[in-house]
């Protein structure tokens, strides 16, 4: 199939050992348990050290600080496992890719130390807290406050859609800690939510998709937290940081659209091969033969964006609007392969217990976060 004769140009023998390896522990620990996290909004607990056992999480992060030691290219690997298997629920791609970063990046020394090696054997899961009930993609307008107070700050404010809200225990938040306008008075503050006083997990969120990934809204009141928890030892710094470190969320979100997409393609390529309809299998169709050429090309042009990105930013030279154009248009096709793949699955199609029907649900979403897609359209438009 064409689709099996392209290879990525950044894959390695390390890299596809790295493929067969969350393969077989994403068949062994997250497929027999997806109805389950999604019946209880979440993965288990226990999930998130047996990946640490596994040595998937922070696969990224130097081995100094208990990580594997690879690139994003590392990450893009096991976002395209989980797209394989329809996995929805674990959401590595923030405690890793994201959150994990953010410590690796701008953390002191101290800090680095503290958090990352918990979060890569699994005894700390990360999140991240940037979104307020009226700030989406806007991050300049984000209410919620730190007063300093001593040798803490002082927060109060809510977050919504929280990923891994349920679990984390190092959670960073977007806090203004100055009246400076804009960006210029906000900091990452990373907070330890263990028996914190003034935390408080909200209700988890219903979604359209994702049933298994627990999502929550976050709220502080009067929560306090040492000022040496602000993110490199600096305030004022956070929306530089964030600037700095969104290009790799969004590049993740594109990695994971490209490869549900393809997914989507392979799946209906088995299921029309073996369906019957009118006493005929309905590749034998003219109808269904064009849809899924179509859709394989449209899986093929996503891949080798995101392949020509991958190498970008693994060599450091990936932009903000480069990022932002491999979300939008990867995210674009992705729904669109999604929805034209289950209409050959028919009525079955839209039953949960098709993988299909997981996809459909779960890719509405990656239009959104990660900054809204007309949003990545104005950044790429002031680029040209």
């Amino acid at each position: 199939m064409i689709l099996d004769d392209y290879r990525s140009p950044w894959l390695t023998e390390d890299l596809e050992d790295l493929r067969r390896l969350a393969r077989t522990f994403l068949a062994k620990e997250v497929v027999p348990n997806q109805r389950r996290w999604a019946e209880q909004h979440m993965v288990d607990r226990d999930f998130w050290r047996a990946a640490g056992r596994a040595g998937l999480l922070c696969i990224s992060i130097p081995e100094e600080y208990g990580g594997g030691g690879g690139t994003f290219a590392h990450e893009a690997v096991i976002a395209g496992e989980q797209a394989r298997v329809a996995d929805d629920a674990w959401a590595n791609s923030v405690h890793s890719t994201i959150v994990a970063h953010y410590l690796g990046a701008f953390g002191t020394e101290e800090q680095k130390r503290r958090w990352l090696p918990g979060m890569a054997s699994g005894d700390l899961v990360g999140a991240i807290a940037m979104t307020e009930p009226t700030t989406g993609s806007d991050l300049q307008r984000v209410r919620t406050r730190a007063i300093r107070d001593g040798d803490d700050y002082v927060l109060n404010g809510s977050k919504t859609f929280i990923s891994n809200g349920t679990h984390c225990d190092v959670l960073i938040v977007v806090a203004r800690t100055s009246d400076e306008p804009g960006g210029k008075g906000l900091s990452l503050i990373v907070t330890e939510t263990a028996d914190l006083a003034g935390f408080e997990r909200g209700r988890v969120l219903e979604k359209v998709g994702m049933h298994g990934q627990d999502t929550r809204e976050l709220s502080f009141v009067d929560m306090r937290v040492p000022v040496r928890n602000v993110l490199g030892g600096v305030e004022g710094r956070g929306f530089v940081q964030l600037m700095e470190q969104l290009p790799q969320e969004r590049l993740i979100i594109a990695v994971s659209a490209a490869a549900v997409a393809e997914a989507a393609v392979r799946q209906t390529i088995a299921y029309a091969r073996e369906r019957e309809a009118f006493g005929q299998d309905l590749m034998s169709f003219q109808n269904t033969r064009f849809v899924l050429a179509e859709c394989a090309a449209d899986a093929l042009a996503a891949r080798t964006l995101v392949d020509s990105c991958i190498t970008r930013h693994v060599a450091g030279e990936l932009d903000a609007a480069g990022a932002s154009l491999a979300k939008f248009w990867c995210t674009d096709i992705q729904n669109k392969v999604v929805d034209r793949c289950l209409q050959v699955f028919g009525g079955y199609g839209y039953m949960m217990e098709y993988p299909i029907a997981r996809m459909y649900a779960s890719s509405r979403v990656q239009k959104i976060y990660g900054g809204t897609n007309e949003i990545m359209k104005e950044l790429v438009a002031r680029s040209l």
